[in-house]
């Protein structure tokens, strides 16, 4: 099938190479069984390659389902995916059918596969690999036929470097890969995407039709677009609405843009370019940029002090005197005096005698954020009494989010 009839039958829009080139790898496959594993950013249409893959298929008329596994809590999945027995475990009040047999015969879109457990990591290779399954508490070996597509914003093999995605079902799900760009690898789609959800907005909310002007034109092209399409959809949308004039500026569209577009890109911590580990990413890039300006901002303190102590000249511009030097004689060299601030370890004396330093050595210390992050956790359960519910909130993530890193980190409550 024609490459333009896809793109106008499943609402694509743009012509960079890459992009094309991922759509004709989606239509060459789509005929097949083979297993097919969807890389791309999060906000670059992963979704919409499998329903192109699934429509052009011979299992076209049979059913199809997406699910997402970063959403299924750890200790329903399995149900999920699998079904389960009565009685199997607190709540299992009735038999239930599981996705794969449910969609026998169809097609199943496992969206972020890189969050799914590595248990059901097993039961999933062993579905790939020879069609069976088993319910949860039964011990009666099933069979299915279902085609799995798979896609991840996550680098899988990374991940199982780390132990946190098996290998094996990597190479197996990997058999075609796809590569869906991010908006920023494909600048010349920009415009016409912006075009056409303005466009639609101002029919939805019947508002005018905005346009923009040549330099709004090149900062929308410029912007790195962490959110990929989703942002730029958003961004419209906001445009469309609150906007007051047609004719949009640079001045007016730079009102709609996140001022520190950076701090939206999810880090990785192994690879710089890619995305954390953990659903703590965002909450890792802050503190790791927290800890990096407070261990600047004690260096520059401890240079004052040092070059007070040499020439007492300076001193009387800080109301310091050499002969207060005494209150330094234990004083850790890589402390941090401001009020409440988390006590660094590892530190090392500095040693002043007739006004003198005798002794120092500076001790890089430790800029873990895994660390940081289990010291966060520990502190938040301490500081709620062991409330789950009120130390998620607290730190700002979702509880089943803090429920995975107690048992990634060991963390007893």
């Amino acid at each position: 099938m024609d490459i333009q009839a896809i793109k106008n039958r499943f609402g694509i829009i743009g012509n960079s190479p890459a992009l094309n080139y991922a759509l004709q790898v989606a239509v060459q496959v789509a005929n097949t069984d083979l297993t097919v594993l969807i890389n791309g950013e999060s906000g670059v249409g992963k979704e919409v390659f499998s329903q192109i893959i699934h429509a052009l298929s011979a299992r076209k008329h049979n059913p199809f389902i997406a699910v997402n596994c970063g959403a299924i809590p750890e200790g329903t999945i399995d149900s999920e995916l699998f079904g389960h027995e009565k009685g199997s475990f607190t709540g299992a009040v009735d038999n239930r059918k599981g996705y794969f047999e449910t969609v026998n015969g169809g097609t199943i879109f496992l969206d972020e596969i890189g969050e799914m457990p590595l248990g059901t990591q097993a039961r999933l290779l062993r579905v790939l690999e020879t069609g069976e399954y088993i319910r949860v508490g039964s011990s009666k070996v099933q069979k299915t036929d279902v085609r799995v597509i798979a896609a991840t914003n996550r680098d899988l093999l990374e991940r199982t470097q780390q132990g946190k995605f098996r290998e094996d079902l990597y190479y197996r799900l990997n058999t075609v890969p796809i590569r869906v760009p991010a908006l920023r690898d494909r600048k010349e789609d920009i415009p016409l995407l912006f075009r056409k959800f303005s466009v639609d907005f101002s029919e939805k909310y019947k508002t005018p039709s905005i346009q923009l002007d040549d330099e709004a034109r090149n900062m929308l092209v410029n912007y790195p677009w962490r959110g990929n399409v989703r942002e730029l959809k958003n961004i419209a949308e906001q445009i469309s609405v609150l906007s007051t004039d047609k004719m949009v500026t640079a001045t007016d569209l730079k009102r709609f843009l996140p001022e520190h577009p950076e701090m939206n890109r999810l880090p990785m911590l192994a690879a710089p370019q890619q995305q954390s580990g953990g659903d703590f990413a965002s909450e890792r890039d802050i503190l790791y940029k927290l800890f990096f300006d407070m261990k600047k901002d004690v260096t520059e303190l401890k240079k004052m002090f040092f070059d007070i102590l040499q020439n007492p000249s300076l001193g009387q511009n800080h109301d310091f005197h050499p002969a207060d030097s005494h209150v330094l004689h234990s004083f850790p060299a890589t402390a941090d005096i401001t009020p409440q601030a988390p006590v660094i370890s590892n530190a090392q004396p500095i040693i002043i005698q007739d006004g003198k330093i005798d002794h120092h050595e500076e001790v890089e210390e430790t800029l873990s954020i895994a660390d940081k992050e289990k010291e966060l956790i520990v502190k938040a359960l301490k500081k709620h009494k062991g409330k789950r519910k009120d130390a998620a909130l607290d730190l700002g993530i979702s509880e089943r989010t803090l429920y995975r890193k107690l048992k990634e980190y060991n963390i007893a409550e």
